[in-house]
Order: C-alpha cells, then structure tokens, then sequence
C-alpha cells in the first residue's frame, strides 16, 4: 500500500472518530488534523468484566477513558501466537478474545492495529519443535526471556528438537495468512515483525533468534511476503524499540533499506518509544528526522514515560529487565517531570506531523501499563488526566497558534 492510501485511510478514520465528542478536550480530537492517538487495550477493556488488577467497576472506566479519549486501538495481548496459536494445527486456534478485540475497535470506529504476527517471545514451542537437533553452540540466552504475567508478555527460549527451515516457514505462513486473512479488511495495520534487531554496540544488525537460526536472514522478508498475499490492502509495519539509541537506528536504516531493496512491502516503521523522563524533544527530534529519511511513515507504536528512578538509565523494553526499571520510587517531582517531558515529545510529534501518523499509548492509564509502578501514562489508575495531559494537548495549541 502505497503512502497516498494510507494518508486516506487514516484520514477516514480520524473523521468518523471525531464526530462523537461531548465538548470536554480529548486526545483524539486535538490531534484529528494530525494523527491518529491510541492506545493498547488489555482483555478485560473489550469484554467488560474484572481483569488483571482491575474490579469489574474499574474496567468500566477504563473502557469509557478508551472510549472518549482514542481513535485506535492495539491488543496488548490476544493477538500473540502464544494466545491466538497456543496449539498446533488448523484446530490449534483461540479467536474468541481477538474477535472481541476487533469487534470492540470496529463497533466504536476505530484504527484497529494487529500486534504482532512473527516475533521471538510470546511464541509457543511447537511453533520451532521438530526432529533436528539443536546446534551444539545453542545459547539459552540468545532470547532474551520474559517474566512478566500481562502486558508486553514473554516467554523462555525453546532449546529441543528442531523443525527445518521449510518446516518453519510452512508454519509462519499457515499462520499469517490464517489469522491475516480472518481479519482481512477489519485490521487496518499488522507488526508483521517485532523487534528483530540486535541490542548492543555490535556489528550483528539481527536478533539471533530462533527464526533467524533456523530460516535466516530472509525470515522478516517472507513474514512480509506472507502478510501482504493475506490482506494487500493491509499496512505492514517493521516495529522495535530503543530507537532513540543511534546505534539501533543505524541498525534499523541497514534493516529497512535492505528490505526496500529487496521490494519487501514494508509501509511503516513501528517506533515502541518506551523512554524515561531524561528524554528530550532535541533526543525524540533527531529520531524521528533520521526515521523518517528511510521513507515509509513513523508509527509510535507503544508510548509510555516511566518515571521510576530505577528506569532512568536508558530507553528499552526488555521484558526481563522491567521488574527492576520500575522499582526504586518515583523520580523527586515527578508530575512536573513527566508533563515536561511529554511536551517535549509531543512538540517532536507534531514537527514530524508530515511523517508520523500515529501515536499509540502502551495502556490507557497508569493501573494498567506494564510499568505501572513508573506512573508513565497521561492518566492516573483512577482515568484522571494528569499534568502531563495538560501539558500534551498545550502543546497541540501552541502548534495550531504558529
């Protein structure tokens, strides 16, 4: 789909969602001439009900915040392999929680974004099982494990028995295009891949992953092939964090024009921006000038400020690591930190306006964000606005004022 298309249909969507407003300032209407806002939804915010942390009294209000303040929607969860694949085969599938999920987008006029089809974590074992015997070198650390029990979610690496390369490809490409091809038409944006790129300062552009070991470099390639022959219409994302950090975006530029030589259709970069409150507009602003010159538009894709004092070392969303990047208390006055910093943000966004089109929140309110204890979200666990939303839809006047 080329950039023309999308710009349509976002435009669409920013119209229809903006039609229903009460008058109060929201997030979707600010930005309708801009961007599509949105946030991540758990399961309990499309079926209604009691969920992690949450009575079912409060899941109504998370709902209603979603409701009022978004115009697209990403499924934290159900839309993993782990949840939507967890058993082999054609009968090996649970819709039942991504149906709610897409119909609750649809029925109240969202973006619906698929998160994520191929990526190393939240993937069950028999996706890579097979009878080959794994390389003698096999690290258990080569995926990094996840720990966490919702949210961004994570699971250990598989070290057994191996499928081959053509075993593994027939299984991403049976799944793509079954889960794909159920929503074809409804879910407007698919991660086709998720963070494949390697942390660190070395010369490895790749994660070395499971996929990777066993299909190779070409796994992210045919994983895009697969998604488009789905649904072509669909907008098909690469989406990874830490790209704030120069290296990873060197990494991510070789990435990408690697992939546009090969004519993969790669139509957005999913940026995660899981930052701290040490980010600057100057930080945020250089990112997104250097996204932007690959050329398919920048997707904020999971946005959140952690304000603990034990997350301030560095920009990251390393499942393992998050118990210890939210402890320590909040940051000394946090509240005005935090609202400082997401006006910086916010003021990057709307310079890059021409290029980004969507921001997505990582959760709707502080109870619900994997990194609850870093209170990094605009509204508090009671879905009140904090000073940062102030500060956000501030920055959005100022803009329209110039």
């Amino acid at each position: 789909m080329n950039v023309i298309a999308q710009n349509i249909l976002i435009s669409a969507a920013l119209f229809a969602t903006a039609l229903r407003t009460d008058g109060a300032e929201t997030l979707k209407d600010t930005f309708k001439d801009r961007f599509l806002v949105g946030t991540a939804v758990n399961r309990s915010m499309v079926t209604g009900g009691a969920g992690f942390r949450r009575s079912a009294e409060q899941s109504a209000e998370d709902i209603a915040l979603v409701r009022e303040q978004f115009n697209q929607i990403s499924p934290e969860n159900d839309l993993k392999w782990q949840l939507i694949h967890p058993r082999e085969g054609a009968n090996g599938y649970d819709f039942g929680p991504a149906d709610a999920f897409v119909n609750f987008g649809i029925s109240n006029n969202m973006y619906v974004v698929g998160h994520t089809l191929v990526w190393h974590s939240q993937t069950p074992n028999w996706v890579f099982a097979g009878t080959n015997p794994p390389p003698a070198t096999a690290s258990a650390t080569t995926n990094a494990p996840g720990t966490k029990q919702f949210g961004r979610g994570g699971f250990g690496r598989y070290n057994g028995p191996r499928a081959s390369r053509e075993e593994l490809l027939q299984r991403m490409r049976d799944h793509i295009h079954t889960v794909v091809g159920r929503y074809k038409g409804k879910v407007k944006c698919w991660d086709v891949v998720n963070e494949a790129i390697a942390d660190g300062p070395g010369t490895n552009v790749l994660r070395n992953s499971l996929w990777l070991e066993i299909i190779g470099p070409d796994f992210i390639a045919k994983a895009f092939q697969y998604a488009h022959e789905a649904d072509p219409n669909a907008i098909l994302r690469y989406n990874d964090y830490g790209l704030e950090n120069p290296a990873k975006r060197k990494k991510l530029a070789a990435l990408v024009k690697s992939l546009q030589a090969q004519n993969v259709p790669v139509h957005a970069i999913g940026s995660q921006a899981h930052v701290n409150v040490s980010m600057t507009f100057e930080t945020m602003d250089q990112a997104l000038t250097e996204i932007a010159a690959l050329g398919p538009p920048i997707h904020i894709t999971e946005l959140d400020v952690n304000s603990a004092a034990g997350g301030q070392r560095g920009f990251g969303a390393d499942i393992s690591a998050n118990a210890s990047v939210t402890q320590g208390g909040l940051v000394s006055d946090a509240d005005k930190k935090l609202a400082d910093t997401y006006a910086g943000i916010f003021r990057a966004f709307l310079k890059h306006s021409d290029s980004l089109k969507v921001v997505t929140f990582w959760g709707a309110n502080d109870a619900n964000s994997w990194r609850a204890q870093g209170k990094p979200l605009l509204f508090d666990g009671d879905c009140k606005p904090k000073p940062a939303f102030d500060a956000v839809i501030a920055e959005a006047k100022k803009a329209t004022a110039k």
